[in-house]
């Protein structure tokens, strides 16, 4: 029996997917087990996701462009191989309880993003010092993108998104410095923003999530046609 707790995270990663891609100018759409995007999405972000282990690749293929590129998130890992597409990575779905609230950790800096310019330097320091055009503005309507600063130049970030009683955790990364003064910044974050909501997200090396109270709660897949 699939854990409710995967099942909560795929519809949450879903909606964050949904909302980068609508950034995009994209415009996905949620069925009764998958949520998919006749246009192709954003780099990194798929063309379709799962939301029910009885979600066929017949569901998943009639509504997106199955073309060279095109990417699904099987979330439940249970799809076999089908029409061209080819196993990318594997991962699995993370799950903690609520953090609570309390002093934001060491000599980081945490804030939210709250403009474009903001958006960009974050997303610079997120890839590397390289700008990426995946990150748009008008995702911040609708998620917090969280910046730790030390010395006034960001260090280490992550994204919340929350949405049915959850609250989504991605992107996390530290530059230079370690990655658990990301995850502990980003767990402080979460409480002050979405008090008293559990934390998903999904990671392929779940070590350092694990480390600050997560645990793996199911096995997901993404394929890719690479045409």
């Amino acid at each position: 029996m699939t854990d409710p707790r995967a099942l909560a995270a795929a519809r949450n990663n879903a909606e964050w997917c949904d909302l980068m891609s609508r950034a995009h100018g994209v415009t996905g759409e949620f069925g009764a087990g998958v949520w998919r995007s006749a246009r192709r999405t954003p780099p990194y972000y798929p063309d379709a996701v799962t939301l029910d282990p009885a979600a066929t690749a017949a569901d998943v293929l009639g509504g997106i462009d199955a073309g060279s590129g095109a990417s699904v998130k099987d979330s439940f890992a249970v799809l076999e191989p089908f029409g061209g597409f080819e196993v990318l990575f594997e991962a699995q779905w993370i799950h903690r309880d609520a953090p609570r609230d309390g002093d934001l950790p060491g000599e980081v800096s945490w804030s939210r993003v709250e403009d474009a310019a903001g958006l960009r330097a974050w997303e610079r320091a997120w890839n590397g010092g390289r700008d990426a055009d995946v990150f748009r503005p008008a995702i911040l309507a609708g998620a917090a993108v969280l910046a730790g600063r030390v010395d006034g130049e960001i260090a280490c970030g992550a994204v919340l998104n929350a949405g049915d009683g959850v609250a989504g955790v991605s992107n996390v990364f530290a530059a230079g410095r370690d990655v658990d003064d990301a995850w502990a910044g980003a767990l402080a974050m979460a409480a002050r923003l979405f008090p008293g909501r559990p934390l998903v997200g999904y990671e392929s090396d779940v070590e350092p999530a694990g480390r600050h109270g997560f645990t793996p709660v199911g096995p997901l897949r993404v394929w890719l046609n690479e045409g």
